[in-house]
């Protein structure tokens, strides 16, 4: 089946507060108990090996939700005496609320995630390129077409200095499946997100043709069947294909 792309119920900006923060709380525990959190934290944990000690690293999550996966970064980070600053990142101002609220849980880690209310598709001019050491966006491009699909890969790529996660949802009937048995007895909101994201999910073959046309170094593509999560992920100064293409 190809791609669709339906509106999200959460992202009306007129969603009912509680309605989101249901949402949000699901979300969290598909990223906990569905590979997000350890899909983007596998990466880390293997960049980290090339950190000088002492430096400060900085990453930048797109389209943060309700905050969770900063949270679980700079926890794991503090347990390794890294010093990891997060900028999280949504344009809906009540789910923002929502991530403000659950950061504030985290009193001892709050001080290195920074909550700020941008547009994804305007971050160069808000930032600049090569503004971070590491872009990610998590469940974030399946809600957009693909030609959006490059250009917010080509914005991350270039606002990374060092490498980019792209952390998503493999579109599959057996992801279908699944989706149906855990939003039994959910709330609507959740039920309509959760079979509408898993439809406007990417198949192997999508994911990596989309970041090869987008990236101008070489995507690395990771995923876990059982979860049906996958992450491209592109390290920069490695594997770049245009400077490739020019020495051969």
């Amino acid at each position: 089946m190809p791609r669709v792309v339906t509106p999200e119920m959460m992202d009306d900006p007129s969603v009912d507060e509680q309605d989101l923060e249901r949402s949000l709380s699901y979300i969290r525990a598909v990223n906990k108990h569905l590979g997000g959190r350890n899909a983007l934290l596998h990466h880390l944990k293997r960049w980290s090996s090339t950190w000088p000690t002492g430096e400060t690293i900085t990453l930048l999550d797109i389209a943060t939700g309700s905050a969770d996966l900063p949270v679980a970064c700079v926890r794991w980070a503090r347990s390794e005496g890294i010093d990891l600053r997060v900028t999280a990142i949504d344009t809906h101002e009540k789910t923002l609320a929502c991530a403000r609220r659950f950061v504030e849980r985290f009193p001892d880690l709050k001080d290195s995630i920074e909550i700020v209310r941008a547009d994804a598709f305007t971050l160069l001019d808000r930032f600049g390129p090569e503004s971070y050491d590491y872009v990610h966006a998590g469940l974030f491009l399946h809600h957009l077409s693909d030609i959006q699909v490059q250009t917010m890969l080509r914005i991350m790529e270039r606002l990374a200095r060092r490498g980019v996660i792209w952390n998503d949802l493999i579109r599959s009937t057996f992801a279908r499946l699944g989706i149906r048995l855990l939003t039994i007895g959910r709330p609507e909101i959740i039920r309509h997100d959760a079979r509408v994201s898993v439809s406007a999910g990417f198949t192997r073959t999508e994911a990596l043709e989309l970041a090869s046309k987008a990236w101008e170094h070489e995507p690395r593509y990771r995923s876990n069947l059982l979860s049906q999560r996958f992450t491209v992920v592109c390290e920069k100064g490695t594997g770049h294909r245009v400077a490739l293409a020019q020495s051969a």
